[in-house]
Order: structure tokens, then sequence, then C-alpha cells
């Protein structure tokens, strides 16, 4: 993206095009928001600590945050200059060069974002994923620079500012596809189907009566969760620990990117869970929990704990 960048910026230099303005712009904006993924991603693979005890994987979604404000900053920036060009038409020159530039853009953006976009999807990172659609689109943008320059050479003299009206329009959209993204991992949401499919799994262990509750969140670019299952009150505390376990390697295998899993038991005696199951821990509950356990229950049984039951 830098050599792309730096041979479009040379070319806007003895062109004065608009719309290639505007495609250097978000291709050196590729070029700096690297750097934060870089530093995320580094950042991730260090060990827990005693403030941080969960990692440090949340920093990439602070990146996707960092993402999206360069995003924005392009945004105005292309945006200001193609409507001052439209108000304010400038001759162009080196046409042929802004041609060249703009499949230049092209070939630069599709190799960035095919292998961003297979990187993500292995390794579960949204932001990465992200930034290799963003690159794709940031492809289809530098065509549209072919595509003002067409239309100089056909006699329509404000086609380039049009065309970097449309290109900032076009980034600004994916502004807000990404920025949904990057908020909904920030408030530990999952893609639909996620939580359905874990409890499904969960459910189909041998000795699990039934799945009281179940959660999951992005830490950077791997899952985490924790689960309540029910099991027969008969068992030893070995046997129910070896219940715990097969639920955990179970669906630590189905579920892609996920890293680990909390398992906590509640036993079943006589059909129906015992009332006191959480006495002292119950009324420390909030409102959300216990309509959470009412609805998968049908009687307040108390949050569940912190014991880890695998």
């Amino acid at each position: 993206m830098v050599v792309t960048a730096a041979l479009q910026l040379v070319i806007v230099a003895l062109s004065g095009s608009v719309a290639l303005l505007a495609d250097t712009v978000h291709n050196l904006g590729h070029a700096v928001t690297t750097i934060p993924l870089v530093v995320a991603f580094r950042l991730g693979r260090r060990a827990a600590t005693e403030r941080y005890s969960y990692g440090y994987r949340r920093a990439e979604d602070l990146a996707g945050v960092f993402i999206a404000l360069v995003i924005a900053a392009s945004v105005v920036l292309i945006l200001w200059e193609s409507v001052d060009a439209l108000l304010n038409p400038r001759p162009l020159t080196n046409l042929a060069w802004v041609f060249a530039a703009g499949l230049v853009g092209f070939a630069g953006n599709e190799l960035v974002a095919a292998y961003r976009i297979r990187t993500g999807r292995r390794i579960g990172s949204a932001a990465l994923i992200a930034e290799g659609q963003h690159a794709r689109a940031d492809g289809w943008s530098s065509l549209a620079v072919v595509a003002g320059v067409l239309g100089v050479w056909l006699g329509f003299g404000r086609a380039d500012a049009i065309v970097g009206l449309l290109i900032g329009l076009l980034v600004l959209g994916i502004l807000v596809s990404t920025m949904r993204t990057v908020f909904r991992r920030l408030m530990d949401g999952v893609e639909p189907g996620v939580v359905d499919a874990m409890t499904a799994t969960a459910a189909s262990v041998d000795g699990v009566l039934a799945v009281d509750r179940l959660r999951v969140r992005w830490s950077g670019h791997r899952l985490e969760g924790d689960a309540d299952i029910a099991v027969p009150g008969e068992l030893t505390v070995l046997e129910g620990h070896r219940v715990a376990d097969r639920v955990e390697h179970e669906l630590l295998h189905a579920t892609p990117h996920l890293e680990a899993v909390v398992v906590h038991l509640h036993p079943v005696v006589d059909g129906e869970r015992p009332h006191d199951l959480h006495e002292l821990s119950g009324h420390h509950a909030g409102p959300a929990a216990r309509a959470a356990y009412r609805a998968r229950q049908g009687a307040w049984s108390g949050p569940a704990s912190e014991t880890d039951g695998s």
C-alpha cells in the first residue's frame, strides 16, 4: 500500500486530479492503519498479568476504533477537496498517467485485500477482515478514477471531481460498516447463531440434562465463554468433573476460534434444581441476570459462581 500510494502521489502532483487524490489519501490511510493492527497483535501475545488478568487481546478492538477514526478523517478530506473542485474547476494534465495510476491502485488494493481477508478469516480477526474489505472497496474506487479520466477525455471536465465525490461517499459507507462490526465486539456481541450452536453442542454431551446458560464473547480474534449446565445430583465430584471436561472438549472442537470456556455445574435432584443452590450469592445478582435465569429455568436459582467446574 505504501508503494501504491507513493506512485499515486507523484501523479497527483503532476496532474492535479481530485479523484486520484481521494484514492491516494485512502490508500495512505490503509498503510497508516496497518501500524496499530501490528501493535495490537503483538500486544495480544503478551501473557496475562495481575492487572490485566484476561490478557491484552482487546487491544485489537481499540485498534479497530483507531482505524475508524482514520477512515473518518480521510472521508472529510476527500469530500472537502471534491466539493472544492466542483465549485472551482481546475485543469487536469497527464491524463494518461492518471489512467495508469488508477489501474495500479486497483491492483495494489486487490492484492492487499485478498491477503488480509484470507488471513483474517483464518484467525477470526474482525479488524483484519474489515481492513481487507476496506482495501477491496478501495480497489473499485481506483477503477472509478479510471472512469473519471475517460469522462474528461470525452469532454466532461467535472467528471474527475464527481468521481472524487462518489469515492468519498463510498468510503463513508465503508466507515459505517466497519464501525458496526467494531462496536458490536466492544459490546461483547457475537455473530447470530454462535450461542445457539454452542448450546446445542453442550446439550448433546452425555450426562448433561440441560444448558441453563451459555455466554460467549470475542477477545481480540479469539472467543471466550462460560456455560452453566444441569447434571444429575447423584454424580460424585469426579464424575461431575468428567462431564464438565467433556462439555469443554466438545465446545472447543465444534466452535471455530474458541480458546477457553468455563463450565459450571447445577445439580438436579428428583427432576428439579434445588432452590438454595445459590443461597449465599443469589442476592448479589442484578435484575438482568435474574430475568435471564427465570427465562431458562422457570425460577431464580442465582448467578453462576466463578468456580471452574472443568
